[in-house]
C-alpha cells in the first residue's frame, strides 16, 4: 500500500440515534433511528483491527454518541491503544459528569455543531428549540473542565448570510477551531438539494474564508467538504504575491489537500460498513466480514478514488487535481457517478481554456 494512503482520521458512527432532527443530517438521525449492532466487545475488536494498520485520530460520532452507555469505555480503550480519541456531540447532553468522563478517557477534542449566531437561526436549522442554548451550555462546561472543543458549522441558502456572524460566535465561545461545512446532499440532506449554496456564492464564500484565515490568530480554521479551497488559496496568494502558510491542526489530518476520502480518512457506520467519508453512501466492505486493513488496502472503490487519472469532466482536466480533486461525495450525490466532476465548482481548467 502506498505510504500516502494511510488512515489518519476515522469517524466511527457509534449509533444513529439522536435527540435532534436536523434538516441536513447525513444519516437521517432521530430517536427512532438505528442504534447499530456493535457490542462493546465488538467495538474494542474494531479498534484492535484498525491498530494493526495505524493509530489514527478516531472521532466517536453518531447520531449522538452520548446516547451509547459504553461510549467512554470505548474511548478509554482507544486511548490505551494509542489513538487520539475525539467525540462529536450536539452538546445537549453534556453535563459536569459527562465532562469528567471525557477527561478520564483522555478525549483530545470534542466537536460541537453551531449553524447560526443565535437561537433563531441555529434552532431552525437543527429543528429543535433549545439546541442553541445547549451549545452555549456545553461550551461553558468544556471551559470549566479544561476540555478543548472545535465548532462545526453547516451552511445552505437558509443560513449562508449568517456565516460571518457564526464565525464570530464560534470565537466568542472560545473554540479551538472552526470548521465551515458546505453541505453534501446525503441522508436527510437530500431533501434540501434546492437549498444548496450556488457555485458562484460558494467561490465568494471560500475567498472570504481565505481572507479570514490569512489574518486569524485566535482560532484555527478549515473549510470542510470544500476541496476547491485548495485551488483558491494558491490562486489568491499568487495574485497577492504572498506565501500563505496554514497553521497545522494536530488533532486532524493536516489540512493540506482537498478531498481526502479513502486517501487518509474514512467512516465506519454503526453496522460496520466502511465508507470513503461521512457523506459517501457507498460501502467498500464490512469490518464484521473483512479485516479493516484489507478493506483499506484492497477495496476497488477506494482504489478508484485514489486514481486521479480516472476522474472525469473538468476535474480530470484540471491542473489542481492533486490538491483539490473535487468532492467525490457531492459528485456522486448529484450525478450518480463518483468519478464525475465536482458539480459546485465553476472553475474552468487552463487546459480546457486553451483548447477553446
Amino acid at each position: 500500500m502506498a505510504e500516502e494512503f494511510v488512515p489518519k482520521w476515522i469517524a466511527w458512527e457509534t449509533t444513529q440515534r439522536c435527540n435532534l432532527n436536523c434538516v441536513h443530517c447525513r444519516c437521517s438521525s432521530d430517536m427512532e433511528a438505528a442504534e447499530g449492532d456493535f457490542t462493546t466487545a465488538e467495538g474494542k475488536k474494531l479498534i484492535d483491527d484498525i491498530a494493526e494498520l495505524s493509530t489514527p485520530v478516531m472521532v466517536l460520532s453518531g447520531g449522538e454518541p452520548l446516547l451509547r452507555k459504553d461510549i467512554f469505555e470505548l474511548a478509554e480503550y482507544g486511548t490505551a491503544k494509542g489513538f487520539r480519541m475525539c467525540m462529536a456531540t450536539n452538546g445537549a447532553l453534556v453535563t459536569d459528569a459527562v465532562c469528567e468522563k471525557m477527561r478520564a478517557a483522555d478525549i483530545k477534542m470534542v466537536s460541537l455543531s453551531l449553524d447560526g449566531p443565535d437561537a433563531a437561526v441555529h434552532d431552525d436549522f437543527r429543528q429543535c428549540e433549545g439546541a442553541f442554548e445547549g451549545v452555549e451550555r456545553a461550551a461553558a462546561l468544556f471551559h470549566k473542565h479544561g476540555i478543548k472543543f472545535l465548532i462545526n458549522s453547516s451552511f445552505t441558502k437558509r443560513n449562508q448570510e449568517h456565516i460571518a456572524a457564526t464565525f464570530r460566535k464560534a470565537k466568542q465561545l472560545g473554540a479551538t477551531a472552526w470548521y465551515m461545512f458546505m453541505i453534501v446532499p446525503t441522508g436527510r440532506g437530500e431533501d434540501i438539494m434546492a437549498e444548496l449554496i450556488s457555485p458562484e456564492d460558494y467561490e465568494e464564500i471560500l475567498a472570504w474564508h481565505y481572507q479570514q484565515e490569512k489574518h486569524e490568530d485566535q482560532i484555527l480554521m478549515r473549510p470542510t467538504c470544500a476541496p476547491h479551497y485548495y485551488r483558491i488559496v494558491p490562486q489568491l496568494a499568487k495574485q497577492e504575491g504572498i506565501k500563505f502558510e496554514r497553521r497545522s491542526l494536530t488533532f486532524s489530518t493536516g489540512g493540506g489537500k482537498g478531498c481526502i476520502a479513502a486517501q487518509s480518512i474514512c467512516l465506519i457506520d454503526c453496522f460496520g460498513d466502511v465508507k470513503p467519508c461521512s457523506y459517501f453512501p457507498m460501502s467498500a466492505g464490512n469490518v464484521k466480514q473483512t479485516p479493516f486493513k484489507e478493506i483499506w488496502a484492497d477495496s476497488p472503490l477506494f482504489h478508484d478514488l485514489r486514481n486521479f487519472r480516472s476522474y472525469k469532466g473538468k476535474c480530470g482536466q484540471c491542473e489542481f487535481i492533486n490538491v483539490c480533486g473535487g468532492c467525490r461525495a457531492r459528485a456522486y450525490a448529484v450525478s450518480g457517478d463518483y468519478l464525475e466532476e465536482e458539480p459546485f465548482c465553476n472553475y474552468v481548467p487552463a487546459r480546457m481554456t486553451r483548447n477553446g
